[in-house]
């Protein structure tokens, strides 16, 4: 494999947001944000995009900041899959109950 193909297959797009649901094995909902500017109010306006991702060692939660990165179809509906978690959300701690 030479240097260039390296350098193109690493060009991929890459988005960070927020998991909102965890519920799945192997695969989380990310929810990416983004602010842009209506074309005749110019107010700024939030919008919202959610991405199914694929997380092969089920290391992030729901809550947490993660890195996703375009990758071929997985699934039906993933064509992302996570790189890293950047900030981990507080995990509350449930009491066993006697």
């Amino acid at each position: 494999m030479s240097p260039e193909t390296v350098v193109e297959r690493n060009n991929r797009k890459t988005f960070s947001g927020i998991v909102v649901s965890d519920r799945m094995n192997k695969t989380r909902i990310v929810e990416v944000a983004r602010a842009v500017r209506h074309p005749f109010y110019e107010k700024i306006i939030r919008k919202s995009s959610r991405f199914c991702a694929h997380d092969e060692t089920n290391q992030s939660h729901a809550g947490d900041l993660v890195e996703i990165m375009a990758s071929r179809p997985l699934s039906r509906t993933k064509r992302w899959r996570v790189v890293r978690v950047i900030k981990a959300a507080p995990r509350r701690v449930e009491e066993a109950k006697p």
